[in-house]
């Protein structure tokens, strides 16, 4: 299992590498936000440990953009201790915080544990798939299929059929759907979202002729039938 540390303090790097290495997890660092950011993106990564103050990119901002892209677990970890910094990093996604110094062993114990929370939660938390027409959501496995054909869907492509998908027929603003897919104070832009369902609607209908997210004039979006008015 793979752990990401972004952290540009050599030692602590070396030494969270070292703990987590003994307890029997492979880990990469990197040493700035804008890389490990894309690194944080790959799929074969576990679990983030990120550091507040990084340079190119603030710990806060690689968490808010990661937090909108993806659901791997993230561990903040830095020299600010006040509340604020604290409940600023669990809003904008971040699953625990640890506050140098700290103990590494304290910070593999909590690696460990959020792994246990993150994979109990999922086995115990799996819904039957959602299917509207020949459209099926997976909300557990995070898969979207048309006609058993998987839609390769990104993960913001995803969160934002997944959001449409929770109330079939609803339509939503573009500000209620983006509040809904990746949580309140997301500053996405409308005509992002519009790029993205744009996306969304070629890789599920194609040229097929059917039409599962529908606009609606004046509002947003719905998901809705394909044989729906």
């Amino acid at each position: 299992m793979k752990i990401l540390v972004i952290e540009d303090d050599a030692v602590v790097t070396e030494t969270l590498t070292l703990y987590l290495e003994q307890a029997g997890f492979r880990v990469e660092s990197a040493a700035n936000g804008p890389a490990g950011l894309a690194h944080a993106l790959l799929p074969d990564v576990a679990l983030v440990i990120l550091d507040l103050m990084i340079p190119g990119m603030t710990g806060h901002e690689v968490c808010r953009r990661l937090r909108a892209a993806s659901t791997v677990p993230i561990i903040m970890l830095t020299a600010r201790a006040s509340e604020n910094d604290r409940v600023t990093g669990l809003e904008l996604g971040a699953d625990d915080y640890v506050s140098k110094p700290f103990s590494p062993r304290e910070v593999v114990a909590r690696v460990q544990a959020l792994l246990r929370r993150t994979a109990s939660g999922a086995a115990s938390a799996a819904p039957p798939p959602i299917v509207v027409g020949a459209l099926e959501i997976d909300t557990w496995a995070r898969l979207a299929r048309v006609g058993g054909r998987d839609a390769q869907l990104t993960p913001t492509e995803f969160k934002l059929l997944d959001a449409l998908g929770q109330s079939v027929g609803r339509a939503f603003t573009r500000e209620e759907l983006l509040a809904r897919a990746f949580g309140p104070g997301y500053d996405g832009l409308d005509r992002t979202i519009d790029v993205h369902i744009t996306n969304l609607r070629k890789k599920l209908e194609g040229d097929s002729g059917l039409r599962y997210v529908q606009t609606v004039h004046g509002v947003g979006y719905r998901l809705a039938k394909p044989d729906d008015d």
